[in-house]
């Protein structure tokens, strides 16, 4: 009896495990899809103002081949423009940076496996021995 009630405590325990173990599984996948969606219009707030950016800089490049313009306003307008590209290029290192956290959140890998993605423990344990050469 004692046994019994072992075995079914043992049981209990990983069911809880298990789901948590899932519970933080869908966890991560939602934070990483929070951040993709937040990363997204950071991007796009970045690409847009390095864009508008470089329109404002030729157009005060224009006015100073005009003679309307100081070369100051064309240096300041400069440095403008790759301010906002370097917040440009910083948004989309983050973009990058959080698609691939998505991807280990999903379990990273498993589009290069060959076999399937569950192995009953004595076929995973025979596969292990014929690849290591211990047959």
């Amino acid at each position: 009896m004692a046994q019994r009630r072992g075995a079914i405590a043992n049981y209990e325990q990983a069911v809880f495990q298990y789901q948590a173990t899932v519970l933080k599984a869908f966890q991560e996948v939602a934070d990483s899809l929070r951040a993709l969606e937040t990363g997204a219009q950071a991007l796009k707030s970045a690409s847009d103002a390095e864009r508008y950016a470089f329109e404002t800089l030729e157009l005060v490049q224009q006015q100073y081949k005009l003679g309307t313009a100081s070369y100051l306003a064309v240096l300041y307008y400069q440095n403008q423009y790759q301010i906002a590209k370097v917040k440009s290029v910083s948004a989309q290192a983050t973009r990058f940076s959080d698609t691939a956290a998505l991807f280990a959140a999903l379990g990273g890998g498993w589009w290069n496996r060959t076999g399937t993605a569950f192995q009953p423990k004595a076929i995973a344990n025979k596969d292990q021995n014929e690849t290591s050469g211990n047959n």
